[in-house]
């Protein structure tokens, strides 16, 4: 009967995984080779490019909104000339550089203020007779004035009134040729492009169109850097992987100058929510910074070396350490067990193999089973009668010598699992990653601050709206522009008393006592949910001339309450790792990740961190950022931190909040941690192939080895009641069968009938029993 299993199959799984652990270090460790500019400051400046190409979208959709509520909120005259109209529906102020009103149905412009609209790259009758109700904003290249945002409105004007004759005067072109009612008209607001949102010193940005042309450049601080011959190709390399790659973001290498290398990052704009195409492809935010290049490193190659030949020569050692002493043992007992059972039964032509001894080992338990049999043969021949075990301390056996084996691939991993290529986090993080994590934090406290101020001017815009009006109608615009805010967890109106006149959302988690002036506060500083409010007066001059009309809103405040939901969406940056929103008693409001609301930060060094950030009475602060060797957490490793103030101007300057965020340093793409972590997953690696082969050993061969000798040594000393069954179709089940055969031997023996032949063997089974 063929063996299945056994003690071959572990033995050679262990040699070929423990050689299959040694090539890793060779491929893995060895190939990792320090670079010029880290790949973790390459995809830093990706992630500050995203970020940048984030808020100059953001930023245009928000303008946006403005021009239409702006348009929306103020009505044209319906008497007045197409200039009057213009000059009445065009927002004031200085980012405005022109206006034009086109034609419901031709697109053509019946008047014009300030400089001339470029509308050459634009389809303007298009533009008219387009059915969607809000018109995405266009970037316009061909004027000479430079490059332009476009902002359109729709706007519905009145019917113009007619002369003392009868006869439509100038006006009648707003209303269309026809004249018999209200019409629709598109206004088209023309601004210059705003300086682009970014931080880090010595960084600049640059807004780059689809032909790689630069449309508006802006420095974080001091002088753009200045692009020579080499570099002048990075815009249009970056317009291009844009078009032609597919990719959202990237980063490139430009040219070294004065023991300076230049790194840039690029991200498409068009591409940030993939919701439309108004900038169409190609519009591309690029941003370059000029980092140290890092210094020739540790080559790992030779360490790499030594450490798989060390593995190629415990791996040998030790599976023929377990050959001679387990594996070929084994198989000298299956052979010699079968001899005897054999001749046991007296088949013609083998009675001479009890003539034969047994070659009992001399090691653990093959040599007790050995030396039973030999015991076993002798009493079939009456030579001896049993032979009883003798008592004492046992040597050690085949259990030991596989920890033994364990603990020589111990030695080699264990070490490189926890000791070898550490390297301290202040040396392998680059000061160039510090300042990009201070950078992007900056930039996330950027976002929020933006975004509190723009629910702040839209709740001015709502308060506006709502003066003077009746109730009914204060309700419908409370509802509409709760409808048009996400961000709006609650929005109600107070009246003189500071009770709740009016509501539109969800109930207020803490009702805000009736302010005074306006702005963004922290309601409460306890609880499951932080609360935080916007309020605004409403206008009083034009309630008190609303009053008498029906109006009820005089005195009265409007509140919206922000969800933190928001809060959360806005501190969540790609690559930035945990961030927290934090009042100033530095306790959490909003993270990235789950957190109990005004809970404390997870360390204090990272307290301590945003402590720094603090400025004398008065002042705003200024960022921070560290390498902290304590970790964020429980059991974590080094990681790059930073904090920055949320804002120094507007209406959340006086909540003294602050962004935080911590990166792990073992997370970003140093050589020296990838080094560390392809090291420590070679340990690891050969810890699990060493630990699983060898206990599928003891499981399938040292364990049945065990019970064997012990069977085997209670029937040489004169167990004749036990039956013996084979559990395994291997050499310790073919060894159980043989001594079952010789067990049944001995009993026609001593019963004195004589040499008999056995032919009977049990059936293999998983139990054991006793003979009755």
């Amino acid at each position: 009967m063929p063996l299945l299993g056994g003690v071959r199959p572990p033995i050679a799984a262990l040699l070929c995984a423990l050689l299959a652990v040694a090539v890793f270090p060779t491929l893995g460790v060895g190939a990792v080779h320090e670079q010029e500019v880290p790949q973790a400051v390459r995809d830093a400046e990706r992630r500050i490019a995203e970020d940048a190409a984030d808020s100059f979208k953001t930023s245009v959709d928000v303008r946006a909104r403005t021009v239409r509520r702006s348009a929306a909120s103020v009505r044209a005259p319906a008497s007045g000339t197409p200039k009057a109209t213009l000059r009445s529906l065009l927002p004031t102020g200085p980012p405005v550089r022109g206006g034009v009103l086109l034609a419901p149905h031709t697109g053509k412009p019946l008047a014009a203020g300030g400089e001339t609209v470029p509308l050459t790259g634009a389809d303007a009758a298009a533009l008219a007779r387009s059915p969607a109700a809000n018109l995405p904003p266009r970037l316009v290249t061909s004027g000479r004035a430079g490059p332009r945002l476009l902002f359109f409105a729709r706007v519905t004007v009145p019917a113009p009134d007619r002369n003392q004759d009868g006869k439509p005067d100038q006006a009648r072109d707003l209303a269309g040729e026809q004249g018999d009612g209200a019409r629709e008209v598109l206004l088209v607001v023309s601004e210059k492009v705003a300086a682009l949102a970014v931080h880090g010193d010595g960084r600049t940005a640059q807004l780059v169109g689809r032909n790689g042309r630069v449309l508006a450049t802006t420095a974080a601080t001091g002088k753009p850097l200045t692009l020579d011959a080499k570099d002048r190709t990075l815009p249009s390399a970056a317009a291009d992987a844009g078009l032609h790659t597919g990719d959202a973001s990237g980063s490139m290498l430009g040219d070294g100058h004065d023991g300076l290398r230049r790194v840039a990052g690029w991200a498409s704009v068009a591409a940030m929510d993939g919701k439309d195409d108004a900038f169409g492809p190609g519009l591309t935010i690029l941003t370059l910074r000029d980092v140290t290049p890092a210094k020739g490193g540790a080559d790992h190659t030779g360490f790499a070396i030594v450490a798989a030949g060390a593995l190629v020569v415990i791996a040998v050692l030790v599976a023929l350490v377990l050959w001679v002493t387990v594996q070929r043992p084994l198989l000298r007992l299956h052979l010699s067990a079968a001899r005897l059972a054999k001749g046991a039964g007296e088949m013609p032509g083998v009675s001479a193999e009890l003539a034969r001894p047994v070659a009992a080992g001399a090691f653990g338990e093959p040599g007790r089973v050995g030396r039973a049999l030999e015991s076993i043969r002798r009493q079939l021949l009456g030579q001896t009668g049993p032979e009883p075990v003798r008592p004492g301390r046992r040597r050690p056996g085949v259990r030991a010598l596989v920890l033994i084996c364990t603990l020589v691939i111990a030695a080699w991993g264990v070490p490189l699992l926890f000791l070898l290529n550490r390297v301290p986090a202040a040396q392998a993080v680059p000061a160039a990653a510090v300042a990009d994590q201070q950078a992007r934090t900056e930039a996330t406290a950027d976002r929020v601050r933006q975004s509190l101020g723009q629910s702040h001017a839209d709740l001015a815009a709502t308060a506006s709206a709502i003066a003077g009006v009746p109730r009914e109608r204060a309700a419908q615009v409370l509802r509409r522009e709760h409808a048009d805010h996400p961000t709006y967890r609650s929005l109600y109106m107070l009246d003189h008393t500071g009770a709740i006149v009016l509501r539109a959302g969800k109930e207020p988690l803490r009702t805000l006592a009736r302010p005074t002036g306006d702005g963004i506060t922290q309601v409460n500083t306890s609880g499951k949910i932080p609360a935080i409010a916007a309020y605004v007066q409403i206008p009083t001059a034009k309630n008190a001339k609303n009053a008498d009309k029906g109006g009820d809103t005089a005195s009265a405040v409007v509140v919206a309450e922000i969800g933190v939901d928001a809060l959360n969406d806005l501190v969540a940056r790609p690559g930035l790792g945990r961030v927290w929103l934090t009042d100033e008693h530095h306790r959490v409001l909003a993270a990235s990740v789950g957190f109990q609301a005004f809970q404390s930060l997870p360390s204090r060094a990272l307290t301590r961190l945003v402590a720094k950030t603090e400025a004398a009475p008065g002042g705003a602060g200024s960022p921070a950022s560290a390498v902290l060797h304590a970790g964020t957490a429980p059991g974590a490793g080094p990681s790059v931190a930073a904090a920055a103030p949320l804002a120094q101007t507007g209406p959340a300057a006086g909540l003294g909040w602050r962004v935080v965020s911590a990166e792990p340093a073992a997370a970003l793409k140093l050589a020296a941690y990838q080094v560390q972590s392809r090291t420590m997953l070679a340990g690891l690696l050969a810890l699990a192939a060493g630990g699983a082969c060898l206990s599928w050993l003891h499981i399938v061969v040292v364990r049945p080895l065990r019970t064997l000798t012990r069977c085997a040594e209670r029937l040489a000393d004169g167990d004749r009641r036990t039956v013996l069954y084979p559990v395994h179709h291997d050499e310790c089940g073919s060894v159980t069968r043989s001594l079952e055969l010789l067990r049944q031997a001995l009993v026609e023996r001593d019963r004195g009938g004589g040499r008999a032949y056995v032919t009977s063997v049990p059936a293999p089974s998983f139990q054991r029993g006793s003979a009755p």
